[in-house]
């Protein structure tokens, strides 16, 4: 019997620990076996009776036992310890992923330019690297990569000894940086030393900085703009306030009971006053286009109808001259400007003025407006016999449409070696002085900086003897919105 539950134990498979007890068919077997031989040998005469029952009781008992115990469910195994899981590595930066500084996008909307720079080895300068540009510093830097060489960026030599500073001496340090162009901007750069955490992520390492640039444009142009003034006040001033000086001498002297030579010297004395008038207007408005020369315009300007106007200004100053104004217009609606209209109306007064001033009696003006001109157009030549120059030219846009006004005059000209020189403060031709009304020598200039602060241009033709042309154009309004002078009328 022993040997029977051995038998049993040693060939029966294991249970499965995840599925249902098997079924074996061994324990039904011995059952079966175990109950009929003992009675299958009592009738054939070989076993007493009685011993054949007990003998069969028995092995039903141990069979039955054996049978409960194959069905029985395994014994639950001990759980098995769970195993810690290896800790999240840091994505790797590709260039379809690049990696992002936390808070990067509330740099992005920073309005100062900002970058995070990776030292590398400080022998080699091109290691220095820009891991992160914000959307500012990306504009303009004109940074068209996540991450790359730094010298790709920005070459200033004073920058990046101020980054080199910042990275390997550990100090915070500032550089200038310009950007030269149509308008000069100004920025103060400051570089700052970061100290990175080891381990955090790939890309933090000790060497890092962190470059900053604040615009300084305004405050340099405020500088400069007040030392002009002073300069330009002081050297202007001084004729008109001697020839002042010496008539009010005269006029308490021996002229004093003279009432003709007092009449004539407190004539040419009011003359002198409103010349300083002038100048002092026209030096304050020259001062104030260049502060806010970098800031281009917001507003929507008719051309048609800003040239009307001023013609219409210039109508009793045209009739004493004995001038004729021709205007050469298009519909209203047809030329609108993203533009100030009284910053363009100055520029439209400006050239006309000087048109009638040196156009000789009997003559014309000839004033026309362009419409809808690509860059090529605006800024082409119109007369092939004419000396041409361009005083300003912007830096075009893609598919940038632009309305031009020109404004002709048949006087004495201006020769050729002059022209680069017209748009200088206080700059005359020799030869060449307006009739009873002489200008202050800044029209020109109030005129090239207003068309450099619309992002325009400005060209200048001329032949000597034969008169000169004057164009100033300025970008076309992009979008639909009626302009303040059409929606008023």
């Amino acid at each position: 019997m022993g040997g029977l539950v051995s038998w049993y134990m040693s060939e029966s498979p294991p249970p499965s620990p995840t599925g249902p007890p098997p079924r074996s068919w061994r324990p039904a077997a011995i059952l079966a076996v175990g109950v009929a031989g003992p009675l299958a040998l009592a009738l054939l005469g070989r076993a007493p009776l009685a011993s054949a029952v007990i003998a069969a009781g028995v092995v039903a008992a141990i069979g039955a036992a054996l049978l409960a115990f194959s069905r029985s469910p395994p014994a639950p195994k001990a759980p098995t310890p769970a195993v810690e899981a290896p800790p999240e590595r840091a994505p790797e930066r590709t260039m379809d992923r690049p990696w992002t500084p936390p808070f990067g996008a509330m740099l992005d909307r920073l309005a100062d330019p900002i970058l995070l720079i990776q030292g590398g080895e400080r022998e080699d300068l091109s290691g220095r690297r820009f891991l992160f540009a914000n959307a500012a510093a990306r504009t303009l830097l004109r940074i068209q990569r996540p991450e790359g060489p730094l010298t790709t960026a920005m070459r200033t030599p004073e920058v990046l000894d101020a980054v080199d500073e910042s990275l390997f001496g550990g100090a915070p340090s500032e550089a200038v940086y310009e950007v030269r162009g149509v308008q000069d901007r100004y920025w103060r750069a400051r570089a700052v030393p970061l100290s990175g955490e080891p381990g955090t992520s790939e890309a933090w390492q000790p060497q890092l900085a962190l470059l900053v640039l604040r615009d300084e444009t305004e405050l340099r142009r405020a500088e400069r703009t007040r030392a002009d003034f002073l300069a330009n006040a002081s050297h202007e001033l001084r004729t008109p306030l001697a020839s002042l000086t010496g008539f009010i001498e005269t006029l308490r002297g021996h002229a004093r009971e003279d009432p003709e030579a007092r009449d004539r010297f407190l004539a040419i004395m009011h003359g002198q006053a409103e010349r300083m008038g002038r100048l002092i207007d026209d030096l304050m408005s020259l001062s104030r286009i260049e502060l806010g020369e970098h800031i281009p315009p917001s507003g929507l300007v008719d051309m048609t109808a800003a040239v009307t106007d001023v013609l219409d200004a210039l109508a009793p100053l045209a009739r004493e001259r004995c001038v004729n104004l021709r205007p050469t217009l298009p519909p209203l609606g047809t030329a609108v400007a993203a533009a100030d209209r009284d910053q363009i109306l100055q520029v439209v007064q400006n050239l006309a003025e000087n048109a009638v001033k040196y156009t000789p009696n009997g003559g014309e003006v000839i004033v026309e407006v362009l419409a809808d001109l690509s860059p090529a157009n605006a800024s082409a030549r119109v007369s092939d016999m004419a000396a041409h120059f361009s005083i300003l030219t912007p830096d075009h846009a893609t598919g940038r449409r632009y309305a031009a006004v020109r404004v002709r005059d048949f006087g004495p000209g201006i020769a050729r070696n002059h022209l680069p020189r017209l748009t200088e403060r206080f700059y005359r031709v020799e030869g060449q002085k307006a009739r009873e009304r002489p200008g202050t020598g800044l029209g020109l200039a109030i005129v090239k900086h207003i068309v450099n602060r619309h992002r325009g241009g400005l060209i200048v033709e001329s032949t000597e003897g034969a008169g000169a042309l004057f164009t100033a154009y300025v970008p076309m309004a992009e979008t639909a919105e009626q302009p303040e002078s059409q929606a008023s009328a």
